[in-house]
């Protein structure tokens, strides 16, 4: 009778090492699958080396750091032109424009084209310094407008322009922009400015 007892308890022991080693198998193979599907997955990393906090966009609206630096990039792109590349530098203006300012912003950017094209007029802007709202979408960089005739620097003035932008969904596009003068600079400092 021990003998049967023994035999029986032997049984369910190698059955349950048994059942242990497949377990141990079928999860060794799940873990080398999930490996190699890790592996071979596509992956993406935004890398921001000048950013100060990481970024993140949201549908709430546009943060101030995106801003700042969409702008940033946009006003030196906008600001440097020379007759070289004036193709370049308009098709890009255009790349970041919403459709609906796309139209007069082509026919504004064609007179400036048309304006340099064939003539050695270029300029290029230091910036200074800028300020950014998040809420009203807009932003001014304040700076030096140099402009440079052949390789004569025939200006330098200080100069600041505002950007207007547009924000749907996660897409922040250009609405236009311009100089403002000195009315407009004494009408934002009292709150009147649209």
């Amino acid at each position: 009778m021990d003998y049967s007892v023994g035999l029986a308890q032997s049984q369910r022991v190698i059955k349950q090492r048994n059942m242990l080693g497949i377990t141990a198998l079928v999860l060794a193979g799940l873990v080398v699958l999930l490996f190699l599907v890790g592996a071979t997955r596509d992956r993406e990393i935004v890398l921001q080396p000048i950013a100060r906090t990481p970024l993140t966009l949201s549908s709430s609206g546009v943060s101030e750091d995106y801003l700042e630096m969409v702008t940033r990039d946009t006003a030196l792109m906008t600001l440097n032109r020379s007759p070289e590349n004036l193709q370049y530098w308009m098709d890009s203006i255009l790349a970041i424009a919403t459709p609906e300012s796309h139209g007069a912003l082509k026919r504004d950017l064609m007179k400036i084209l048309n304006e340099q094209r064939g003539s050695s007029i270029s300029q290029y802007f230091t910036l200074a310094s800028m300020k950014v709202d998040p809420k009203g979408l807009t932003s001014e960089v304040t700076g030096t407008l140099h402009t440079v005739v052949g390789s004569k620097s025939v200006t330098a003035e200080p100069k600041t322009f505002r950007f207007y932008w547009a924000y749907r969904g996660l897409t922040l596009q250009l609405k236009g922009f311009g100089m403002i003068g000195k009315a407009d600079k004494n009408d934002a400092a009292n709150g009147d400015a649209a």
